[in-house]
């Protein structure tokens, strides 16, 4: 808390997409004498030293704009706000309004804040590590070009799994079973799970089915036969060049992000109302 005691925020957004700029500038009018602004960040900037003690983070935009707040977020545990300016809403639960309605709530700590697992990425060319970062939704290899399928070998916990001849390999947090995972096949998983999802991309095999496993394991996937323009993937955001013979690990981050869950919604309302997730049939009237 501020000497002035009122709760500290922290701001997040992309000033250069929509109307992004000039809603954090009414909503910083609006918590005037509510909360203290203590900063305000470009949420493409890549490394940020947050503020000491802030309260909460509000960011403004979509879910990749959470998701690029959140790695920078995770390990001073600073719980998120997300404000949906963007197209789905997994992540990013308030409207405008909606925030202005609860921020008494949030600020005075009567919201519900739930935790949500990480995966740290390692890439090793032999003993020397060339990569690392944290992803909130997801690690994945894709072949790129020239676009042929490419042979991957995946263990986990040292115990070989399969090899995988494939467009890749999806490996995701909970919270990003609902991201490409989703589109690849793989299975949807409530958000509060620990758990990671090992998903392979378009298989050379009918039998290689997505596979939910324990969030301690420890993957390892080994590329046999790559592509020129093979990539390691994290969260879309970032990405960096797979060679033959490097190993990617991934493991659960010991940090967790933190996300504020507006009491309006549940889990499943985003899948229920956007992507049409267990709608009924349409019977045709007779």
């Amino acid at each position: 808390m501020a000497k002035s005691g009122l709760p500290r925020l922290v701001i997040f957004g992309d000033p250069k997409k929509g109307q992004v700029a000039e809603v954090i500038d009414e909503f910083t009018d609006f918590a005037e004498g509510k909360a203290e602004i203590v900063a305000t960040f470009d949420v493409s900037s890549t490394t940020i030293d947050i503020p000491q003690e802030c309260d909460f983070a509000v960011v403004f935009g979509g879910d990749g704009s959470i998701i690029s707040a959140a790695r920078n977020l995770s390990r001073s545990s600073v719980p998120v706000v997300g404000v949906n300016l963007g197209k789905l809403g997994f992540l990013a639960e308030f409207s405008v309004a909606e925030l202005k309605e609860y921020l008494g709530d949030i600020i005075s700590h009567n919201a519900h804040i739930e935790k949500r697992m990480m995966l740290g990425c390692r890439i090793f060319s032999g003993s020397t590590e060339k990569f690392y970062s944290t992803a909130v939704n997801d690690v994945f290899i894709t072949a790129g070009a020239p676009f042929r399928t490419i042979e991957l070998k995946v263990s986990v916990d040292g115990q070989s799994l399969a090899g995988c001849i494939s467009d890749g390999l999806i490996i995701s947090t909970p919270t990003g079973s609902t991201a490409y995972n989703l589109s690849a096949g793989g299975p949807i998983l409530s958000g509060k799970m620990e758990a990671m999802v090992i998903t392979p991309i378009c298989p050379h095999s009918l039998s290689f089915r997505p596979i939910v496993i324990n969030a301690d394991s420890k993957v390892e996937v080994i590329g046999i036969q790559v592509n020129d323009g093979t990539t390691v993937a994290i969260d879309g955001q970032f990405s960096y060049k797979l060679l033959r013979g490097n190993v990617v690990r991934v493991e659960r981050e010991k940090s967790n992000f933190l996300i504020v869950n507006n009491p309006l919604r549940s889990q499943w309302d985003t899948l229920a109302t956007k992507l049409n997730w267990a709608e009924k049939p349409k019977y045709k009237n007779t």
